[in-house]
């Protein structure tokens, strides 16, 4: 039996990557605005910058700020401005080095792993919720899909920071955050200005 014709109405490569950029540029709207921040009481309770930090310590545990700000794809300074107030908090502690007595690393405490589950448990609320009408496999294909795109995004942020490091100013904040700073909506694009 011959196989059926391909769709008429596939978009042309470039309709499509022009669909593509702007469901993107959706996309951070929309993820901006919800913060794709969970239910109930944990709604809008921690921030991207938090979130990311804390997940990444419970994955990777104790850190030093270097080797942390490495595995995010930020500098240094700005994983020690954004820790800063987890450790006032009390979500994160410094302590010694296990293995080097002369340096420090961040990592959790039991209240920030508490917190962090907590938040991680109504955000996973909220995407079952958004996803309630995909099929297990939807929801397989869109997380590998949005995973290697992430991985493409941060392997193009290295890039483009290895090249700016010579000029880069001592403090001076990368990637999501310029993207932020400057209006753009972290894809390389001016913020899209409708809801």
């Amino acid at each position: 039996m011959p196989s059926p014709p391909p769709p008429t109405d596939t978009p042309a490569p470039a309709d499509l990557l022009n669909d593509l950029q702007h469901q993107l540029a959706v996309f951070a709207r929309r993820a901006e605005q919800t913060r794709l921040a969970g239910t109930g009481q944990m709604r809008n309770t921690m921030d991207r910058a938090a979130y990311l930090l804390l997940n990444r310590l419970e994955q990777h545990g104790p850190t030093g700020v270097k080797a942390l700000a490495a595995g995010m794809g930020i500098d240094s300074s700005t994983v020690t401005r954004q820790v800063a107030p987890l450790v006032d908090g009390g979500l994160v502690k410094r302590a010694t080095h296990p293995e080097d007595g002369r340096a420090v690393v961040l990592e959790l405490t039991p209240h920030g792993r508490a917190r962090l589950h907590e938040v991680q448990d109504s955000r996973r609320e909220l995407v079952a919720r958004l996803t309630a009408d995909w099929t297990p496999m939807e929801r397989a294909t869109f997380c590998t899909l949005l995973t290697r795109f992430n991985t493409s995004v941060s392997q193009a942020n290295a890039g483009q920071q290895e090249g700016r490091q010579p000029g880069r100013q001592d403090g001076e904040e990368n990637g999501e955050e310029n993207a932020e700073r400057d209006g753009r909506d972290g894809l390389g694009g001016p913020r899209d200005g409708g809801g």
